[in-house]
């Protein structure tokens, strides 16, 4: 596992949003209880990891924060931080998963809608935008035509010009949960894939 969401990109700090907060650590710690850290399930904003973060004994930490993840010296409320599994979360940081991502798919829509303007063909026969739950052939083509004219500025452009795509944002909420918990997925599009460790 990775200590940090070193393949995001886009200004100095990066940022996860707390899925669960777990003020007494894990349950299955063995631990006497002041040898356990207050602990938080978060995912990556930008590379949808998923992280168990270690937070400092006086952290003010709530559901839906967003926290500093790297660079390290940057971090006020967490103490460390590391990737891991869908499995390994808790069962409140599934509850919360689905709605995290909406939001941070709607926060950063230009990001999003984007990737309906440049997704290419992975394979002669597959396209990255097959990939996304209820796109088939036509709907593909369809996209692909619209999008020669000219490229999509919105969500909403997207579905009044693509007869047939409906709701095209939860379409894609939709594939990075899939991502998420499907480890053996063989194309992972949105959800970071774990680098080597160093």
């Amino acid at each position: 596992m990775t200590e940090s969401e070193s393949g995001e990109t886009g200004g100095d700090a990066r940022y996860a949003v707390v899925l669960d907060y777990l003020a007494h650590g894990r349950v299955d710690d063995d631990r006497p209880q002041y040898k356990k850290k207050p602990l938080a399930y978060a995912l990556g904003e930008t590379t949808f990891r998923l992280f168990e973060l270690t937070l400092a004994e006086d952290a003010d930490v709530s559901i839906g924060d967003r926290v500093v993840v790297e660079p390290t010296a940057d971090r006020e409320r967490v103490e460390s931080a590391r990737e891991v599994a869908y499995d390994d979360v808790s069962n409140a940081a599934h509850s919360e998963l689905e709605y995290v991502v909406a939001d941070i798919v709607a926060g950063d829509e230009r990001r999003f809608v984007n990737f309906y303007n440049d997704a290419q063909p992975i394979t002669l026969r597959l396209h990255q935008l097959n990939l996304l739950p209820g796109i088939g052939k036509k709907l593909r083509n369809n996209i692909l035509d619209e999008r020669k004219r000219k490229p999509f500025e919105s969500f909403e452009e997207l579905e009044e010009r693509v007869s047939g795509l409906h709701r095209p944002e939860e379409v894609l909420v939709e594939r990075i949960i899939e991502e998420l918990r499907d480890d053996d997925l063989k194309y992972k599009t949105f959800v970071g894939r774990e680098q080597p460790t160093q």
